[in-house]
């Protein structure tokens, strides 16, 4: 016998959004911000050891629904970025490239609504 999931539960395992914590061509560890629908919002600068990711990843935590804490930028091919802040100004996490500046306010609100999320996924 077949038994669905309801609707709304469905909706909840499909957007769930989740950090990742994963290791680069260099073996270095990153962490990128996955929104709901599995796009990546944010990604890390590398750190030596898993412990700095996972501190980079309560940054982000902490950060991430303030408002004054993102930095909108322009890359010199045009296209609009931010990085998330720390207190300190450290940068934490910068965004993908988007074709607009309409694009990237609208990423800075993904990881203000999606940074505080506690589902990490340990890819190493």
């Amino acid at each position: 016998m077949y038994f669905s999931r309801p609707k709304k539960i469905k909706q909840l395992l499909i957007m769930a959004a989740k950090f990742e914590i994963y290791q680069d061509a260099s073996s270095q560890y990153r962490f990128r911000l996955k929104a709901g629908n599995g796009e990546n919002i944010l990604g890390s600068e590398a750190y030596t050891g898993k412990d700095g990711c996972k501190n980079g990843i309560a940054s982000v935590q902490k950060n991430s629904g303030d408002e004054g804490r993102y930095e909108m930028l322009t890359a010199k091919n045009g296209k609009s970025y931010f990085n998330l802040k720390a207190k300190n100004g450290q940068v934490i996490g910068t965004s993908q490239m988007y074709a607009s500046d309409s694009g990237a306010k609208n990423g800075v609100a993904s990881v203000m609504k999606n940074g505080s999320t506690t589902s990490v996924d340990d890819l190493t």
